[in-house]
């Protein structure tokens, strides 16, 4: 089984983060899965980190398009199923049209499987800017009355831009206080709501705070695509192609149009 894994970021500007990806990733895939760690192209942004671009929502238009025409790419090019890895879960919707492998978001798993087995979870974040569009997310999902709490984190920023640089002990002050105020607020489950958070958690082998379970999202969406690739090879379940949203164009209209609009196919891209 070969699974695309899209992050947020650029790959090589935080060796550190890269690393803990790579080795959180390897620990949780199933035998005979190969997952493939893709990213933004190198010229999207100058900095370490995409931050000063996700808060502004015509900036993500053009990641979620990207995000997006990624999934049908990794359809043509022989993946079994395709992963968004951030938080506000780019293009996820626009990816489930186009492709018919299945595709899961890092949120949106998290927040469905929190829901099915009935725990009210409260998600940790420290970008005030994308608590906006992942609060969008869970009402398009349905789910708002199992979200207790989002706590933005105060010191959150800092916490995590330290560990990024190998200290942790601001991280792991700020996101405990944190999930205290989301279990005074009726939270049973903590979600983190971005991605780079959620790798620190995992490096540190922190899977509870304050006495509750901290979900692995990136981790969540992994082993999802693995039972979504099972259930269709069983015939179990499976994705629909009929209906407005899921019934393609032959494949020549298809490729046609994206040379119009792309320049060229996504074939191989």
């Amino acid at each position: 089984m070969r699974l695309w894994f899209h992050k947020h970021t650029v790959e090589g500007r935080l060796p550190l983060l890269d690393q803990w990806y790579r080795e959180h990733l390897d620990a949780i895939t199933a035998p005979g899965t190969d997952i493939d760690i893709k990213t933004l192209p190198a010229d999207t942004y100058p900095d370490n980190t995409p931050f000063g671009l996700v808060g502004h929502h015509a900036a993500q238009v053009l990641f979620s398009e990207h995000f997006a025409h990624a999934a049908l790419a990794a359809e043509r090019q022989g993946y079994d199923a395709w992963i968004t890895a951030a938080g506000q879960d780019p293009g996820l919707r626009d990816a489930r049209h186009l492709a018919a492998i299945p595709t899961l978001g890092y949120g949106e798993t998290a927040f469905f499987l929190s829901a099915l087995a009935g725990h009210r979870f409260g998600l940790l974040g420290f970008m005030p800017a994308l608590e906006e569009p992942i609060r969008a997310n869970i009402c398009r999902y349905g789910l708002e009355r199992w979200l207790s709490a989002y706590e933005i984190v105060p010191g959150g920023w800092d916490g995590v831009h330290r560990a990024l640089a190998d200290d942790y002990d601001q991280f792991v002050t700020v996101y405990t206080e944190a999930a205290e105020r989301a279990r005074k607020a009726g939270a049973e489950i903590i979600v983190p709501a971005e991605g780079i958070p959620n790798e620190i958690f995992w490096h540190l082998g922190i899977r509870e705070l304050a006495g509750m379970p901290v979900v692995d999202p990136a981790g969540l969406a992994v082993k999802f695509a693995e039972l979504s690739v099972n259930l269709g090879e069983l015939g179990i379940f499976s994705r629909s192609a009929a209906g407005y949203w899921f019934q393609r164009p032959p494949a020549e209209i298809s490729r046609h149009l994206e040379k119009v609009f792309l320049g060229s196919t996504l074939q191989g891209a």
